[in-house]
């Protein structure tokens, strides 16, 4: 009697604690039954994971890279650049527009304090759009603390920024006379602008 009673509680019972009838249309699934219907829906949600991203909205196409006409940029001469020049007004050096590939305008300007004498460094600024028809600056790409002077910025058709700078050794090399000459280029990588740089020949500045 222990036993049958210990084969019921395994089974099921029903609320009066009587086993049910055994019959064709109630007979429990066995194991086997069940490790195919769980091989089965594991095949389907694999489908469908699988079958998701083709059928899902595609991704947006980033405009390609491009140069574009001084009038439709930022206008540099309107930005408000964060070099601390005192008396003298800042002068652009060189600079180009592009949608550098978000669809947005902007302006790559080199930029340094006017002053008499000697030879100021050049700092390089990302500008975008900003209220009032009045350019902000997005990014600083080269500090002008690096007492660099840039002779040359462009754009490639990957998107990258590339430029070419003079500069100085030490403090003993004359200012009329820069004995270190650099091709820089900046890629995009993600929000941020990496920079790399290459020793060039000065006969190239």
């Amino acid at each position: 009697m222990e036993a049958a009673s210990g084969t019921a509680t395994a089974e099921g019972t029903t609320a009066g604690g009587a086993r049910p009838p055994a019959g064709p249309g109630h007979a429990r699934p066995g194991v086997k039954h069940w490790a195919v219907v769980a091989a089965g829906c594991a095949a389907v949600v694999a489908g469908a994971l699988a079958a998701g991203p083709a059928s899902g909205t595609p991704a947006p196409i980033r405009p390609a890279p491009r140069a574009l006409p001084a009038a439709e940029a930022p206008d540099p001469a309107k930005a408000e650049l964060p070099l601390d020049c005192g008396p003298f007004p800042v002068k652009i050096s060189v600079h180009f527009g592009a949608d550098l590939g978000d669809g947005k305008p902007g302006t790559v300007a080199a930029a340094h304090c006017d002053a008499e004498n000697g030879t100021p460094p050049d700092a390089v600024f990302l500008l975008g759009p900003g209220p009032d028809g009045r350019p902000v600056v997005l990014a600083t790409l080269l500090s002008e603390q690096e007492n660099l002077t840039v002779s040359r910025l462009a754009l490639r058709s990957d998107g990258v920024i590339t430029g070419h700078a003079q500069g100085y050794s030490s403090d003993d090399v004359p200012r009329f006379s820069p004995d270190v000459s650099l091709d820089l280029t900046w890629t995009r990588q993600g929000a941020r602008w990496t920079r790399t740089q290459t020793q060039a020949p000065p006969a190239r500045a």
